[in-house]
């Protein structure tokens, strides 16, 4: 394992499980120090507990994105524990299911609030700092649904993972200047809660997903994170405003 990111802070919200999760404990056992951030406190200390486990360095910032005050408080949390914010994983993501004309306006709002007020909310407070200290990363949770592709019954969750992608190109071009580089990797079915129908096995779900995926499979954990790592590193750095698809082929 190389030490790509020794003496750097990385900040994941949604860090508590799934892709947040997995890209925390792979930033800290690449030398960062992480701090996650999410609603659910349980779930953020036993992703702390797995990176010390692992030797790593990490803390716990409890904060709703879709929340200016909470957004800006867990930016200056950060900063304020580990001294600096250098790489930013906004992360954090709900999903709502319903074809449109069925959908709850209270789920499109949430599904809306978190996924796209609350990348905007975080990168607004991300820059902030990064710009008065001379620059970093920042990687945003886009999806290929939405982004790249159309599912029926998933028009709030497209509608959102669409936003991102343009958020994220925008900033990238509002803010290379200021020498903070911005992109979004868009995951296709991954190893998540998410994925899972209520009740589904782990089995039942890489059946059902699998022959719609060229390559047969769902996406592990640890892919979709090396890819924000290779995002958040130097090896990427000509990289600006790209929206890197993982998905087995499903978008191509």
């Amino acid at each position: 394992m190389t030490a790509r990111f020794t003496g750097k802070v990385a900040l994941v919200t949604g860090g508590g499980s799934g892709i947040g999760r997995a890209t925390a404990l792979a930033f800290a056992a690449e030398g960062a120090t992480v701090a996650v951030a999410g609603r659910g406190h349980d779930a953020l200390a036993e992703t702390v507990r797995l990176v010390e486990a692992a030797g790593g360095t990490a803390s716990a910032v409890t904060a709703d994105v879709a929340s200016a005050a909470d957004a800006a408080a867990m930016v200056d949390t950060v900063v304020a524990r580990h001294g600096g914010l250098h790489i930013a994983f906004n992360n954090a993501g709900v999903l709502a299911v319903g074809e449109v004309a069925d959908l709850d306006e209270a789920a499109f709002n949430h599904v809306m609030a978190i996924n796209v007020t609350g990348v905007f909310l975080s990168m607004k407070h991300e820059i902030a700092h990064m710009r008065a200290h001379g620059g970093g990363v920042i990687v945003n949770t886009a999806s290929n649904i939405g982004a790249h592709i159309r599912k029926p019954g998933l028009g709030a969750y497209a509608a959102s993972k669409a936003a991102v992608s343009a958020l994220t190109k925008t900033a990238a071009l509002e803010y290379i200047g200021a020498g903070i580089r911005i992109n979004s990797v868009s995951p296709g079915a991954s190893d998540t809660d998410m994925s899972r129908r209520p009740g589904e096995t782990d089995q039942e779900r890489d059946d059902r997903l699998g022959g719609s995926i060229p390559l047969g499979r769902v996406g592990a954990l640890a892919e979709v994170a090396a890819t924000v790592l290779w995002l958040a590193s130097p090896e990427s750095g000509f990289a600006v405003g790209h929206d890197l698809v993982i998905d087995g082929g499903a978008a191509a």
